[in-house]
């Protein structure tokens, strides 16, 4: 009887243990990366059975990058967390204790395999003529944006206007008038890139959508390209979207390789291709030569170089009490 017992709870634990080497990988996105994971996912599927190992689920999970960030530390069982700054995958770090400080030394280019720009997407004949920063904090424009304080997004808008006033000779003082004008002009912050979408292109609030470059082709995929065109500023932070295994996630679930290996192809000359399709800025310097079409020359801001280092910028600018509430109450 007792090693009746010994073998059903030796079968008990090999079931439990299958069935967590079997789970779906989960991947933790932000929100306008839906249409490039719908391609890299079935591409790094095919990848990773054609190396020898078995088929492997994946799922995704969508929304504000913040919001997000925060479902992982809430427990949300995160394999993978693939945000669009830095600052919310530190969170995972400072507040969960899920990965280690130096997370970004993993992977190539700080663990960010592409970067983007901030453009502006207006009505088509962009009837109130936008076409640099200025443009949106003049009386009567309207701009959709998420909010800062739950989307990267959001963030990068708020960087890139005051790297602007920096870059046109501005003073820090200058730069915070600028950005506490420019967040007036918003009827409403939605908490992530898609909603604020939605505002623009579906219940039509607004003049002007700030969004990242690759959202514009979404939006042209879903709601057609006839009704909104696309405005490049002057100058824009330059977004480096990164991604990070979470450590004590899958070292519960035994599923280290499949993650390690699911964002290191990333980097793939395939992945950089499905990333220059879906209008990210891909690393790989020769393949973003072969889709230069796409691509218009921005002059970046490189963030940490302007601001300082991530942590500095989330505590100074969007912590509780930061300068973002600050302007914004005013």
């Amino acid at each position: 009887m007792k090693s009746l017992l010994s073998f059903s709870l030796l079968a008990a634990s090999i079931a439990v243990s299958s069935a967590l080497q079997a789970a779906p990988l989960l991947n933790v996105s932000y929100d306008v990366m839906r249409d490039f994971y719908k391609e890299y996912n079935p591409a790094f599927q095919k990848h990773w059975v054609a190396e020898g190992n078995k088929p492997i689920q994946i799922q995704m999970s969508h929304g504000g990058s913040t919001k997000q960030a925060r479902s992982v530390i809430d427990g949300l069982p995160a394999d993978v967390i693939t945000m669009n700054m830095a600052t919310d995958i530190n969170a995972l770090h400072e507040y969960g204790n899920l990965i280690p400080a130096d997370w970004a030394k993993a992977l190539p280019n700080n663990s960010a395999p592409f970067t983007s720009a901030t453009v502006f997407i207006v009505r088509k004949g962009n009837p109130k003529n936008i076409q640099d920063w200025p443009d949106l904090v003049k009386e009567g424009t309207e701009i959709i944006v998420p909010n800062p304080k739950t989307s990267g997004n959001g963030r990068y808008t708020y960087l890139s206007a005051w790297a602007y006033t920096l870059n046109n000779g501005g003073s820090e003082q200058d730069a915070k008038n600028f950005v506490g004008k420019l967040f007036k002009q918003a009827p409403v912050l939605d908490t992530g890139g898609r909603a604020a979408t939605s505002s623009f292109m579906q219940n039509k609030l607004g003049d002007v959508l700030i969004t990242f470059e690759n959202e514009a082709e979404m939006i042209a995929r879903e709601f057609g390209r006839g009704g909104f065109e696309v405005v490049y500023p002057s100058v824009s932070a330059e977004a480096e979207p990164p991604v990070a295994v979470v450590d004590k996630v899958v070292d519960r679930k035994g599923s280290r390789a499949q993650a390690e290996a699911y964002l290191k192809y990333l980097w793939s000359d395939e992945a950089q291709k499905i990333a220059a399709e879906n209008y990210l800025r891909p690393r790989n310097q020769e393949i973003l030569k072969q889709y230069a079409d796409r691509f218009p020359e921005v002059e970046f801001m490189p963030v940490e170089k302007t601001f300082g280092p991530w942590d500095q910028i989330q505590k100074e600018h969007f912590n509780d009490g930061g300068i973002f509430d600050q302007v914004y109450a005013q």
